[in-house]
Formats: C-alpha cells, structure tokens, sequence
C-alpha cells in the first residue's frame, strides 16, 4: 500500500472518533471510559443530523421525515418515539453506554480495520480491547484533518452547504455558552500538525464531517493530544458553537462534578 495515498474508507463520525480515540497498538482508550462513552453518544446525534434525520429546534431535538441509510437507526427511533423532546444533552446522557461503544467497535472489527481481542482476569473477567489491525483508515482521517487545519477551519454548519445531499442538513448551532473544559490524557498519535494558516486562494472549504469531527475530538480532550502544535482556540470555538460537542462538554463537566463531589465525602 502507498503510504502518501492511505485507502479511503467511508466511516460514521462515532467510528472515527472511536479510532482515534483508541490506542494502536494495546487497543485501550486514550480518554477515560466516561470521556470515551460520553463523545461517542454526541458522535452519535452528530452523524444523525449531519444525515439529516435530526436537527435542533431551539433548545430540543426533533427527529425529521428523513430516512436515512444508517448503522444508528435504533437510536433514531428512540429519539422518533420519545413522547417530549429532550435537549441535546439529555440525549447524550440516554445515548452514552458500553453497549454503544462496543457495538461501534464491533461493525469496525468486522471491517477489519479493528480486532476484537479478549482478556482474561482471575480466570473469569474477560476486558475486550480494540487494537487496530488496518492502519490506512486511521492515517486517512489524520491527513484530512491534517489538511483541514492548515487550510481554514470553517463550522459545520456553513461547510454542509458544500457537502453531498445525503449529508445536507447541516447542524444549527445553540445560542446558549459554555466553558469547555480538558479532559484525559492520551498518547499522540500523530505528528504535531501545524498551526492554521490563511487558507490557499481558491481552495476547497472543509467538508461539515471533518469539522464535526474536530469539534468533538477538543470535547473529549484529545484534539491537543492528535495535533499538539496546533492552534487550539478555533477548535475550541467549534466546539462550544456546535451543539452535539457543546453537550459533550456539558454533559462531561456534570460528570467531574460529581466525582469531585464524590471525593470530598
């Protein structure tokens, strides 16, 4: 395989997250398992209204007519069938579970670009890891990241009007703030990227996906760990304007809260 052209592989942005998220080698997370759950959930409402099946009508989240191809149907028929409308991150509390996130993990290791590993503990406790088993897919998604940042970052919300139709409905963005907080440690897994520059007259805008996916990747606290040398704040930006990472981020600070509570009893 030419290692400058990496093979293209079409993955939902929980998929994506999840491979970056996930050490190469040991296959453990690189954010704690609360970070790692919670982020997948957001991921989850992302590709949803990046599809186009959900969208954010002032403070809650409605399901549309639309019918997309999706691996997340189950969790479209959830949000379809709730009685009242949740906000975002009330779906990202119901959302965020083991459950999901091994799922996700499992349709990768079906993929092969995974492996589905086992161990043993006291001879009765079985830990399963995800150690990556084809590493193109994950070099494909930090190129274009990579070329995302030393463009210009734009907000998923103006890029979708360039993207395919299947993916046309853009994510509006919350009036509401919020401080974003770090999270978790992680090992880089890529060189620094460079901090972005103006982008080149006549070059492409970045695509919502690679947007989106930047803006949760700063919620879980990993962006900085990807692309150390990279200028944070508009990262940061996006991810407090757009709201399936700005609930990530909430949801993620009431869950140190507590544990911080929790310490002082």
């Amino acid at each position: 395989m030419d290692a400058e052209t990496p093979k293209a592989v079409e993955l939902s942005l929980p998929q994506a997250f999840l491979l970056l998220a996930t050490n190469d080698k040991d296959g453990k997370p690189e954010v704690p398992v609360f970070a790692l759950r919670t982020t997948t959930a957001g991921a989850i409402l992302a590709e949803l209204a990046l599809l186009g099946a959900i969208e954010l009508q002032g403070k809650h989240i409605r399901a549309t007519d639309a019918a997309p191809r999706t691996d997340f149907l189950q969790e479209l028929e959830l949000i379809r069938g709730k009685s009242r409308p949740h906000t975002p991150k009330a779906w990202v509390a119901i959302l965020e579970g083991r459950a999901e996130v091994r799922r996700i993990y499992e349709g990768m290791a079906s993929r092969g670009i995974v492996e589905h590993v086992g161990e043993k503990h006291l001879g009765r406790f079985r830990a399963v890891r995800y150690p990556e088993k084809d590493h193109a897919p994950e070099e494909a998604l930090l190129k274009k990241i990579q070329a995302t940042l030393t463009g210009a970052l734009s907000d998923p919300e103006a890029s979708a009007s360039k993207v395919t139709d299947a993916e046309a409905e853009a994510v509006d963005t919350a009036a509401s703030d919020s401080a974003a907080g770090d999270s978790g440690a992680a090992e880089a897994k890529a060189p620094g990227a460079a901090a972005p520059a103006p982008a080149k007259p006549g070059a492409q805008a970045p695509d919502a996906r690679t947007t989106a996916l930047i803006a949760l990747l700063q919620a879980a606290g990993l962006f900085g760990k990807l692309f150390p040398e990279a200028d944070r704040s508009r990262a940061n930006e996006l991810a407090r304007s757009y709201w399936p990472s700005r609930a990530v981020e909430d949801e993620l600070r009431l869950i140190r809260l507590a544990e911080e509570e929790a310490a002082t009893l």
